[in-house]
């Protein structure tokens, strides 16, 4: 009997336990071992910032689900893992050994490369739920006493879209106070242009973007690198197109949220040969590990190199769709293996986002992530807006029945009609 541990209990973690368990059988054990009690669906967390949901309605509770699915839980930080021994340290000194562990941690935060940056700074952050309830307590206060407000990501950030949704969310909500003509907002992003989201753009996302921030009198900063926060001001280095700066702004404001720069977890990150310099974990075309043949990985946390080079730097994104398409081919990948046979799947790393914004929303998809690319595809409307609510509904629903995968395929892509187009 096959031991398979799956690390992270994440969108990645909770889809692969779920598709491991399908794949191997009753014949194989499959234990999730998650930081918390819940998963939690991380695209809400914009509409927590502004209160448009609790943590309650956007949460599962993993134990049950799990268990009535063979799948053994444990509610627990990872303090180490020893890759040669093929065990991993629990954060109460126990250990859990494994014959295949598979990790799916997504990444840690680094507020701390940008003094002031954060919630335990100066700026709000919906990276999580946690963070989210906090920058909702901040958000109350702000109502009250309104002014400028600045949104983005600080340099290295990968992951935009919550950025950009943050933005137009904020907006959608000051409006319905009557309060938006007290607000000054600035977009400020490392990205060498409005829209290009770590991917080089999609389609004319440069034009949809820039049109969005206008309609809603946002101005914006781009190759901007956040280079300290402190309270009520933020000091932001622009840059020119050979990476020298152009000009230094200093920009008041009354509430923030800025988007870190992302990292690999601190347990992962330690492990010998495992990872790159940032703490990514490094994999082969099947999602296995360079080094350790019985470690995979999926999500957030694996090392992917930047679409191109900018004069800020900037990561590529790791979407839903992508996720779930790593996530399959390791649960063919480590089915092969314990039947003797080859690594063959990989994973398509294909990036689709439907991007929430308040009112309205823009859907991207680039097939692959990285161009030249067979479909590029944007579009922009209310539906977006109304497919998104439908599909955290529809997410929290699958997890809760413990049949996650393959949600994007299935309901994104049939959802903006262009199912025919996937690879």
């Amino acid at each position: 009997m096959a031991n398979i541990v799956v690390m992270g209990a994440g969108l990645g973690g909770v889809a692969c336990a779920y598709e491991m368990k399908k794949k191997v059988g009753k014949t194989h054990k499959v234990t999730l071992v998650g930081s918390s009690p819940f998963f939690e669906f991380t695209p809400s967390n914009p509409w927590m910032m502004v209160g448009w949901r609790t943590a309650p309605q956007t949460r599962v509770d993993l134990a049950r689900p799990l268990a009535a699915k063979d799948i053994a839980f444990v509610p627990k930080l990872v303090q180490s893992i020893d890759a040669p021994g093929s065990t991993l340290t629990l954060d109460d000194g126990s250990t859990l050994a494994y014959d295949y562990l598979v990790i799916s941690t997504g990444p840690k935060l680094a507020f701390e490369e940008v003094p002031g940056l954060g919630p335990k700074g100066f700026t709000q952050s919906v990276c999580t739920h946690g963070h989210s309830l906090q920058a909702w307590e901040r958000y109350q206060q702000f109502v009250k006493e309104p002014g400028p407000i600045i949104v983005g990501a600080a340099a290295g950030a990968s992951c935009f879209g919550p950025g950009y949704e943050t933005a137009m969310i904020l907006d959608t909500d000051l409006r319905r106070r009557k309060i938006r003509d007290r607000v000054p907002m600035t977009y400020v992003t490392p990205e060498p242009y409005i829209g290009h989201m770590g991917l080089g753009g999609v389609g004319d996302s440069k034009g949809l973007m820039e049109s969005e921030l206008r309609q809603r009198h946002i101005t914006w900063i781009t190759n901007a690198k956040v280079t300290g926060v402190e309270d009520g001001m933020m000091t932001v280095a622009e840059h020119n197109e050979d990476g020298t700066v152009k000009k230094e702004h200093k920009l008041p404001f009354r509430y923030s949220m800025v988007l870190p720069a992302f990292k690999g977890v601190d347990p992962v990150a330690a492990v010998p040969e495992l990872c790159n310099p940032r703490g990514f974990v490094l994999i082969d075309e099947h999602q296995r590990s360079k080094k350790y043949r019985n470690i995979f990985s999926a999500g957030v946390c694996v090392a992917i190199p930047p679409v191109e080079v900018t004069p800020v730097g900037t990561g590529a994104p790791k979407t839903g769709y992508m996720i779930e398409s790593m996530v399959s081919a390791i649960c063919e990948n480590v089915a092969a293996d314990i039947a003797g046979k080859p690594a063959t799947a990989r994973g398509t790393w294909n990036a689709i986002c439907l991007a929430d914004f308040g009112d309205t929303g823009a859907a991207f998809v680039a097939l692959p992530q990285i161009p030249p690319r067979n479909v590029t595809w944007a579009k922009q409307g209310k539906w977006v807006h109304v497919a998104k609510v439908a599909f955290e509904k529809y997410f929290l629903r699958k997890v809760k029945t413990g049949s996650v995968a393959p949600i994007y395929e299935k309901y994104v892509l049939s959802t903006i009609g262009i199912e025919s187009l996937k690879q």
